[in-house]
């Protein structure tokens, strides 16, 4: 499916419309795009650095990345999922044996002590979910303003020291333009099913 070429000037409008078109995905389709989007990822170099990632478990029709939890395992990778705390996330460690369960949004979390969560700053690679992207590498999420918040910092430090902000998506989810905040966060990187986008 392609990107839509004339999105509504809103973020509301662009999710309402984004969603639609996310959800009407066939399965089988969503399923091989996931799984190329997943392969595609493992090729970015700060991929084949990074020891402690995190990604997400999908709600809602997101891209699917939960093979790259069981990649990463394998590559002995540490993987993390976000936990929501107040209006930010901290990251819990996630492997096969961690119980889940869902926060107030319904989306599952790891159940683990908080003094064994970390935050953003010590990680090496975050990959997010989103809405939509654009060509300048602006995300569009729920619109709960999570990880716009938890990676504020990044807004102040350089590429070197902070930990690389990465999407999935369809390709369907890119946009030509996004409206823009000061507060956003922009990607580093957004990678699907057919593309890598690489942002300065």
């Amino acid at each position: 499916m392609a990107p839509i070429s004339d999105p509504t000037g809103d973020k509301a409008g662009i999710r309402r419309d984004l969603r639609k078109q996310r959800a009407a995905l066939p399965p089988a389709e969503a399923r091989a795009a996931a799984s190329q989007a997943v392969h595609r990822l493992w090729s970015l170099p700060v991929m084949a650095r990074a020891a402690r990632l995190a990604l997400y478990l999908p709600t809602r029709g997101e891209l699917d990345c939960t093979s790259l939890a069981v990649q990463a395992w394998r590559r002995g990778r540490a993987v993390f999922l976000p936990v929501l705390t107040g209006n930010r996330l901290r990251f819990a460690p996630f492997d096969e044996s961690v119980e889940l369960r869902p926060n107030r949004f319904g989306i599952f979390e790891p159940v683990a002590p908080p003094r064994r969560w970390c935050r953003a700053i010590q990680l090496d690679v975050i990959v997010a979910p989103l809405v939509a992207f654009d060509i300048h590498g602006c995300r569009l999420g729920m619109g709960g303003g999570y990880y716009d918040r938890t990676l504020a910092f990044m807004k102040n430090r350089s590429s070197a020291c902070r930990p690389h902000f990465v999407a999935l998506a369809f390709d369907m989810q890119r946009v030509p333009t996004l409206p823009s905040a000061e507060w956003d966060v922009h990607l580093d990187a957004v990678v699907t099913e057919t593309t890598t986008y690489r942002f300065d």
